[in-house]
């Protein structure tokens, strides 16, 4: 049934890409609004020049998004079309498994409560061309099946809806809570993403992908597949202890911060901040190993929990000692 539906989709794929590779560079681009690292590079815009509240919410949408979307891929070990058919046009590459659409997905729940976040018309009508654009581009590029793209965007609604129903109970019990239990809870979450993605993982343990993905693949893009790795899942954890509790230590024990300015305030935090992400994010990156064992990925652990707390915590206290900020506050999640 998954072979017939698929067949049927890999014919709207390659009509789809007859429009011309004149679309490639659109639709890459298009693609990019979807991914982690551009908002590795708006988020922390968001939260030191724009709105805690924004940047902390868009923050927390996509690494729970992109955690359901780890569980859910592995899951399902779908592959995607340029794997298993030689007239798709792989215009991208991608070693995940394909279903759901991480892009889609992404572009539903993050780009979905940036919108629902700015509460204006045009904000949301523009967040609804992006999330239907973004999917569609994936397919164009190769990289979807139809149905990966719209189970994407179904999942990523779930998650906004739900995360839009429970954010004022959950504002309202970090309020109450005392730092030292706003800590634990962030390295008790932190580690649940490790523990539930692992778990799923297991279940893999005895089954291999395809041989023939791997040929494909290789052929489509020049590329194989690693479809079944775990270094997301440390990236995810690391990045959501280090956003989490720093924003808690910030404003429990520092005093908060306030993200408004002058324009060249602003632009002088993002540009500093961003040296101190790239430092952290690239510079160690290019240093400490990337191999598929237990320091490799412990480090790895440990340096977006570093970034995450760069963005969250650190930064703006540099900003405070250069003088870059007006005032600091006490936290409002409004701000």
């Amino acid at each position: 049934m998954l072979e017939m539906l698929h067949e049927f989709e890999v014919m709207l794929t390659i009509l789809y890409q007859q429009f011309g590779e004149w679309l490639i560079g659109p639709m890459s681009a298009i693609s990019y609004l979807g991914t982690e690292d551009f908002f590795m590079l708006i988020i922390p815009a968001l939260y030191w020049c724009v709105s805690v509240r924004m940047g902390l919410n868009v923050g927390i949408m996509l690494l729970l998004s992109n955690g359901v979307n780890m569980v859910l891929k592995l899951a399902f070990h779908s592959p995607r079309p340029y794997w298993v058919d030689e007239r798709v046009q792989a215009w991208s590459v991608e070693k995940a498994f394909g279903l759901p659409s991480n892009h889609a997905q992404i572009a539903a729940s993050v780009w979905g409560v940036a919108g629902a976040s700015i509460k204006r018309g045009w904000a949301i009508i523009g967040a609804v061309v992006i999330i239907l654009s973004i999917g569609l581009s994936r397919i164009y590029l190769g990289m979807h099946f139809t149905s990966d793209v719209v189970v994407g965007w179904v999942v990523g609604g779930l998650v906004l809806l739900l995360f839009l129903r429970l954010e004022k109970r959950l504002v309202d019990w970090v309020s109450k809570q005392e730092l030292s239990r706003l800590l634990w809870a962030s390295v008790i979450s932190s580690l649940a993403f490790i523990v539930l993605i692992g778990a799923v993982r297991l279940t893999l343990n005895n089954w291999a992908p395809p041989a023939e993905w791997e040929q494909q693949a290789i052929r489509s893009s020049g590329e194989g597949i690693d479809p079944l790795h775990m270094e997301t899942a440390y990236t995810l954890a690391g990045t959501w202890l280090g956003m989490l509790g720093g924003a808690a230590w910030l404003f429990r024990a520092k005093g908060g911060y306030d993200p408004s300015g002058s324009l060249n305030q602003k632009i002088l935090r993002y540009l500093v901040g961003t040296v101190g992400i790239m430092v952290l994010w690239f510079g160690l990156g290019q240093i400490l190993p990337r191999e598929a064992d237990f320091i490799s990925y412990f480090l790895r652990f440990v340096r977006y929990t570093l970034v995450g707390l760069w963005v969250s915590a650190f930064a703006p206290l540099l900003f405070r000692r250069l003088g870059l900020v007006n005032k600091e506050r006490k936290l409002k999640w409004d701000a």
